[in-house]
């Protein structure tokens, strides 16, 4: 079957149909006079509708220095002329002129350097247009947060993106070319290419992580030329998520809800791909950390104030095998140095006045079968050092004013921002502890290194917080989006979140706009200006300890409203801003709420 394309480009398309011919009885003065009046050097002379030769201007004077005008044109026609059939594409058309003729074999047009110059231009034209159409194709295939991949008949691979590279650990231009087998885990693309039957919404465990794909057959003339593989979703609870989201669209519209089954797991359960983020410098960590749940080494995991630590620790903590213990969350910088000890350790009856009559449990044995984890180790006391160092080295627990010690057995995560090899040095932390703890370190980027993750953040905390208020969804407007991209975001994620309900709660419409927070570009040029003076480094300090300062503040009034909400319920609160229960106590002792 003749594609529309060779159609479009064939002889018959492009060439002048409104020939100039000359009759084989034609004298030559004739013939030269309708040569003149047409501009033409050359005509074709023709005989009951076909070409039999050619009349050329040039040859006429050499033939009249001997002969009479009132010849035939027969006597000087030229049988060396080019001829195609009109089914034949402009491609084939090397010289000009050349007559074409139907499958009759009668003349029917022509084409000459006119013809073959509009088709030029055509082309041009039409290459623009493709170049312009693959751009858009190669954007959409790198921007696309679904890893995608093609792979041809034998199995190598000949497209592949971003999200993909980003799952596997592959760059793009290594994985294009190599074999499927040699890059994805797993894989069953060389099974589809033998069988031709499309796997869709399949589980797949690629680098350690359950994740849903389709895997889909690629025919053409009735033969497998390759396969496409695409992964949809990433892990359970994304899947979950679409199915709440088709239940509220089936309430709106007073429809019977889908019934599904779902995981019973605490609410509270983070997972990776609830961290939110594809960009390289944030999918790294995530592919350590899901590493480091399959062990049951300590990790460390570093990083400024609000990029998320616990959010990781969490998400090790119910991806390994002590998910079905407690996790368990201490804020080391939140605890006095007095209650320290009391509060990891847990107190006998009557160890002291004023204790609980039936003594204390501490967080080391809370944390049994589970995980403990340290947030701001670099704040805790040298004295407790020593005495978390024995517990790590003896996995026993002695209550303060009891004599007896109790078996703990835990998983370890220990945060901070703080630079612990800087402490080690200067006195202020113990190195045997600070390698008890850095097996496994774990760096979280700031959100200004990973601003192409802002997006989907903003997405995601977008339809979160229309959940939390019980409001329809609100969408952002791109001035606001881009203005996000610039800013500097000195209090990270945390900072983020807080302008983003701020936004939502500011906002009375469906769409939020950069009206609502013109204050960003002015702190965001004021951050700009800082940095280009040095002498103002002090400066940028002060301003950057206001805006944290600012981000707290607004998290506490957050924190209240929601109490206000749930009407003091402190678990509840916890659950509904995504926080532990003891993260929540810690901030609320922070802002003397308690």
């Amino acid at each position: 079957m003749v594609s529309v394309e060779e159609v479009i480009h064939t002889v018959e398309k492009w060439m002048n149909s409104n020939l100039i011919t000359i009759q084989k009885s034609m004298t030559i003065k004739d013939a030269m006079k309708i040569a003149t009046e047409q501009n033409q050097t050359e005509l074709p002379i023709i005989d009951n509708g076909s070409i039999m030769g050619v009349f050329r201007v040039h040859e006429v004077v050499n033939y009249l220095q001997e002969h009479s005008v009132m010849d035939d044109v027969t006597r000087i026609m030229s049988l060396n002329y080019r001829v195609l059939n009109d089914r034949i594409l402009m491609r084939q058309v090397t010289d000009v002129p050349v007559y074409i003729i139907n499958e009759d074999e009668k003349l029917i047009g022509s084409i000459s350097d006119k013809e073959l110059t509009y088709f030029q231009r055509f082309l041009i034209e039409e290459l623009d247009k493709r170049e312009e159409s693959l751009r858009w194709y190669q954007l959409v295939f790198d921007t696309a947060y679904e890893g995608l991949t093609v792979v041809d008949e034998n199995g190598i691979i000949r497209l592949f993106n971003q999200a993909y590279s980003r799952y596997t650990g592959v760059p793009k231009g290594k994985a294009v070319g190599m074999h499927a087998v040699n890059v994805i885990d797993n894989t069953r693309l060389p099974v589809v290419l033998k069988t031709g039957v499309p796997e869709r919404s399949q589980p797949h465990n690629l680098q350690g992580q359950n994740v849903i794909v389709h895997r889909i057959p690629i025919w053409e003339n009735n033969k497998i030329i390759g396969a496409a593989g695409i992964l949809v979703y990433e892990g359970v609870s994304e899947i979950y998520q679409v199915i709440q989201r088709m239940e509220q669209l089936d309430v709106q519209k007073n429809q019977s809800p889908i019934a599904y089954k779902t995981v019973n797991e605490p609410e509270a359960c983070v997972k990776f791909e609830d961290i939110l983020g594809e960009s390289p410098v944030i999918s790294e960590p995530k592919k350590m950390a899901r590493k480091a749940a399959k062990s049951q080494a300590a990790v460390l995991i570093t990083g400024e104030s609000g990029v998320g630590k616990e959010q990781f620790a969490k998400a090790i903590h119910y991806g390994c095998s002590t998910r079905h213990g407690n996790f368990i969350s201490v804020n080391c910088a939140a605890i006095p140095d007095g209650l320290m000890e009391s509060e990891l350790f847990g107190y006998a009856k009557g160890a002291f006045t004023g204790a609980d009559k039936d003594g204390k449990i501490g967080k080391f044995e809370l944390a049994h079968n589970g995980t403990i984890f340290l947030d701001e180790i670099g704040d805790m006391p040298l004295a407790m050092q020593a005495k978390i160092l024995r517990v790590l080295q003896e996995k026993k627990v002695e209550r303060v004013g009891g004599h007896q010690s109790t078996p703990v057995n835990f998983r370890l995560i220990t945060a901070t921002n703080k630079d612990l090899p800087q402490l080690v040095r200067t006195g202020e932390f113990r190195e045997d502890l600070f390698y008890r703890l850095y097996v496994i370190p774990l760096s979280i980027p700031p959100l200004r290194d990973r601003k192409e993750d802002i997006p989907i953040i903003v997405s995601h905390k977008l339809q979160a917080l229309a959940k939390t208020y019980d409001e329809k969804e609100k969408t952002i407007d791109q001035k606001l989006l881009q203005m996000m991209h610039t800013y500097h975001w000195p209090g990270n994620i945390r900072e983020l979140m807080n302008v983003l309900e701020r936004l939502f709660v500011l906002t009375d419409g469906d769409h939020i706009t950069f009206d609502e927070l013109p204050e960003l570009e002015q702190t965001n040029t004021a951050s700009q200006e800082m940095q280009s003076y040095s002498p103002s480094h002090h400066n940028h300090l002060g301003r950057r300890k206001e805006l944290l300062e600012e981000a707290s503040k607004e998290e506490q009034e957050l924190i209240e409203r929601t109490l206000r909400k749930v009407q003091g319920n402190k678990s509840q609160a916890a659950k509904l801003l995504g926080m532990s229960r003891s993260t929540l106590y810690n901030k609320l002792s922070r802002y003397k709420k308690i």
